[in-house]
Formats: C-alpha cells, sequence, structure tokens
C-alpha cells in the first residue's frame, strides 16, 4: 500500500525549532482559529468549555456571562489551560496548541480594558444577537496571557523537526 506522507513513519524527529520559527507558527495558529476550548477547575471538578476567541500576540481574549460555571471556577482559580486546534484530516494535518496561563477578568472600567477591547471583535456577536452596534457590551472581558505553550504540528517532522514544540513567556 503507498504511503501518502512517508515522512510520518520512522522515529520521530526531536529537533527544536527557534524561537522565531516557533512563535510565527503558534500565533498564525491562534490567528486563524476562532474556537477553542477552556479548561477550569471548580467545586465539581474540571470543565471544558468551548468558547469563541480573539488573539492579541500571545493572549487569548473572550466575553462570558458573570454567572457562568466557567465565570465561577475562574475566579475561585484563575488558572487555566486553553486548547486551540486546527481542523484535523489526518496525522500529517494535526496542528494545535495548549496555552497554560492565568485568567484575568477586565470588567468595564479596568484600566487594561481599553488596550484588549480594541482587538476584540464584538461587533460580530452583536449583529449575530441583531443586538446595536453603537453599544458596546459591557460583559467582562477575560484574558489569558500565555505563560507557556505546547506546540503540535506533524507537518514539521517533514522537516526533521520535533512534532511538539515548547514555548515559555
Amino acid at each position: 500500500m503507498p504511503l501518502t506522507n512517508p515522512w510520518l513513519t520512522g522515529p520521530t524527529p526531536t529537533r527544536k525549532l527557534d524561537r522565531d520559527r516557533l512563535e510565527e507558527r503558534i500565533l498564525n495558529l491562534l490567528s486563524s482559529q476562532n474556537m477553542c476550548v477552556l479548561a477550569t477547575v471548580g467545586p465539581d471538578g474540571p470543565l471544558a468549555t468551548p468558547v469563541r476567541y480573539y488573539p492579541l500576540d500571545f493572549t487569548l481574549m473572550f466575553t462570558a456571562a458573570p454567572r457562568s460555571p466557567k465565570m465561577r471556577n475562574i475566579a475561585a482559580d484563575p488558572r487555566v489551560s486553553v486548547g486551540v486546534f486546527a481542523p484535523l484530516v489526518g496525522l500529517a494535518s494535526s496542528r494545535g496548541a495548549q496555552v497554560f496561563g492565568t485568567a484575568r477578568v477586565l470588567g468595564p472600567d479596568h484600566p487594561d480594558r481599553a488596550r484588549h477591547w480594541a482587538a476584540f471583535r464584538w461587533e460580530n456577536e452583536h449583529a449575530e444577537r441583531g443586538r446595536s452596534l453603537s453599544e458596546p457590551p459591557e460583559d467582562p472581558l477575560v484574558v489569558i496571557e500565555a505563560d507557556r505553550i505546547v506546540y503540535t504540528e506533524h507537518w514539521l517532522r517533514r522537516e526533521g523537526y520535533g512534532p511538539r514544540q515548547h514555548w515559555r513567556r
């Protein structure tokens, strides 16, 4: 049987990408997707929630209802993990990132909100819900600045690099 990706056979390479190339690939993934899975921990145990996000460099942002389970969990323990992944066709196309960081909740009057809000595309969500575009939402803005990222891309094997790469702030 012919192999479509013969470079996937044999031992897995371990060579590391240089930081600039790794950051470029991570930023490409974060900016080309808009859905993630947010993992938090609360009194009932782990919670994995699909969330639409917006990136700003190595920071992910989303809004949420203040009384949602994920917001209660973040209030109790702001350490989070976020999974971002591209659609998978086969092992060769496997590409994703595990983002680890601390969630910060920025209310409407928080001094850091304006800087992040400028990159948040709230108009899309307002249009989907039939809300006025002249009134920005006042929902809490959750900001997760990555402390570390585990990036996976099996296509890297083709160039002799390990499919799992590690980034730290």
